[in-house]
């Protein structure tokens, strides 16, 4: 029921397809394919609660869902297709606690996009390409394409032209709208004619809005040109590693990282981001035996900002792209032979105290509003008992 899918291509279904689904479902599908591609899907076959789709109903969101506009609501009848502006789709599949039918079927493909202009939002810069083909016909060379400040020229290729633009220089504007953070600049095509211009201007406006932790990258063309969209969304690059102590000066790069019972283990969050005002928060982090499954065995370390070890700590760091705590290996450890960790990071801003990250402690209900993409996962370890330990729990 829901996940987020990364595959190029595959099958969506509702839960127990095609037997009945169950009462009182919402499963939210987040498809992402690679940037600068779309994302196209077709029903096969669909039989909810028919009428005003109401009750039971199947939505297409062209993006995410809080965010992006509805491609259609549908319940029964045509099987239609869908095609993303983005390299992002979202499914949703909901149902009430009345009636149950046999659901919807659902494939789903990437498909190219349109290779006259890219964009991908890196951690740390804007990386926009123009195609000198598409210059070409319009009647431009690679030498027109600049941006407001000339200090930041692009790299000219035989087929591209290539801007690397920071997100705190280069012109580029930082806006701030309830809780995202737009970061915008314009790519200008200027024709050479001095009195007279017999060609329009061309230009491109970038635009890398982020959304909690949701790049959305934008890139149109104004001024009376062709229009072009590019939307495509990405995640925060964000890492998690072990220290040997509290100072956090000595990183432990062992894999697997052997440990005795009841020990120290710090752990550091670190956000690469080039933006000073963002701070991470850490909501959520969970032991495993099992590196794709932290559900079925579990072991609540913090949940949803709530402690739940009584050995966890948060310690001081002076930058807020970066979180540290600790905790201490617990006798779950003893009873596997590997332990990982996922811990799920909120990314905010900095000073913005009605956002999460400045929130705590809050029950799971009141955050039932929020989307699968308010939190990134990053998955640690693998832990390891050391051989004198284990042999030691074996002899006793």
């Amino acid at each position: 029921c829901g996940g987020s899918i990364s595959n190029s291509s595959g099958t969506l279904q509702s839960p127990f397809y095609p037997e009945s689904y169950p009462n009182n479902a919402d499963c939210v599908w987040e498809i992402q394919v690679e940037n600068n591609c779309r994302v196209m899907l077709t029903f096969r076959d669909i039989e909810m609660q028919s009428g005003s789709c109401q009750y039971d109903y199947t939505e297409v969101y062209d993006g995410p869902p809080h965010s992006s506009p509805l491609l259609g609501r549908l319940c029964s009848g045509s099987f239609p297709t869908y095609i993303s502006s983005s390299n992002m789709m979202t499914v949703r599949f909901h149902s009430d606690s009345r009636y149950t039918f046999r659901g919807f079927q659902a494939y789903y493909s990437s498909i190219p996009a349109d290779h006259n202009t890219t964009l991908q939002c890196l951690p740390d810069y804007m990386h926009a390409v123009v195609s000198r083909d598409y210059l070409q016909s319009r009647g431009y060379s690679a030498q027109m394409v600049t941006l407001d400040d000339s200090r930041c020229t692009p790299t000219v290729t035989s087929h591209e032209v290539i801007f690397n633009i920071p997100y705190n220089s280069c012109g580029t504007i930082r806006q701030e709208n309830g809780d995202t953070i737009n970061y915008s600049n314009v790519i200008k095509v200027t024709s050479s004619g001095y009195i007279i211009k017999r060609k329009k201007n061309i230009h491109l406006h970038i635009s890398c809005k982020m959304l909690q932790n949701t790049w959305m990258q934008t890139m149109y063309v104004a001024e009376d040109t062709i229009d072009m969209n590019e939307h495509q969304f990405g995640r925060y690059d964000l890492n998690i590693t072990f220290y040997d102590s509290s100072s956090f000066s000595q990183q432990v790069h062992d894999s697997p990282y052997y440990i005795d019972l009841n020990q120290n283990l710090y752990l550091q969050a670190y956000l690469h981001s080039s933006d000073p005002n963002l701070i991470v928060f850490v909501d959520t982090c969970v032991a495993s035996p099992d590196p794709q499954d932290f559900n079925t065995l579990a072991y609540d370390i913090i949940k949803n900002g709530c402690v739940r070890d009584p050995s966890y700590v948060t310690y001081y760091s002076s930058y807020s792209h970066i979180a540290r705590f600790k905790f201490n290996a617990f006798e779950f450890i003893s009873r596997h032979t590997l332990v990982y960790l996922q811990c799920e990071l909120v990314v905010c801003r900095l000073g913005d105290y009605s956002s999460r990250c400045y929130r705590g402690c809050i029950s799971r209900s009141k955050r039932d509003t929020s989307s699968v993409e308010e939190t990134v996962k990053v998955t640690v370890g693998a832990l390891q008992l050391r051989e004198r330990d284990a042999q030691s729990e074996n002899t006793s």
